[in-house]
């Protein structure tokens, strides 16, 4: 083993009680600490809040043939895959992030969010 190379060692519970008392860190220095990572971490990230970002939402899809799509004119039905009062899919850069209802506000359509995709299901789908 080179200077530079540690062994592994099994990272428990315990250890790192021990390791906290060897160097005199108390829970609120430990809680302290992680809170400023985790302020650090996010002003690192700052500069992403003003990205702009294409939020959809979708209705239901169909696939047509070119010939159909020829065919639409004023007036034509397009039948879509989802059945009347099912969530509405609430994407973003064509992602899910949520589903929700259509509702009306001051005679513009909105959507009210039933269900939010969780971050970890979010990451996983990107995988």
């Amino acid at each position: 083993m080179s200077e530079t190379e540690f062994p592994e060692v099994e990272t428990t519970e315990e250890n790192r009680v021990e390791e906290t008392a060897a160097v005199g860190e108390t829970d609120e220095n430990s809680a302290s600490r992680e809170v400023l990572q985790n302020l650090a971490a996010h002003a690192n990230l700052d500069f992403l809040l003003d990205v702009p970002l294409q939020v959809t939402v979708e209705l239901g899809r169909s696939k047509i043939t070119i010939s159909e799509l020829l065919k639409l004119s004023k007036g034509s039905v397009l039948e879509l895959n989802k059945v009347a009062g099912e969530a509405l899919d609430f994407r973003v850069n064509d992602r899910l992030v949520a589903r929700g209802e259509a509702i009306v506000i001051n005679d513009r359509f909105g959507v009210r969010l039933t269900d939010v995709i969780s971050p970890t299901e979010r990451v996983e789908k990107l995988k």
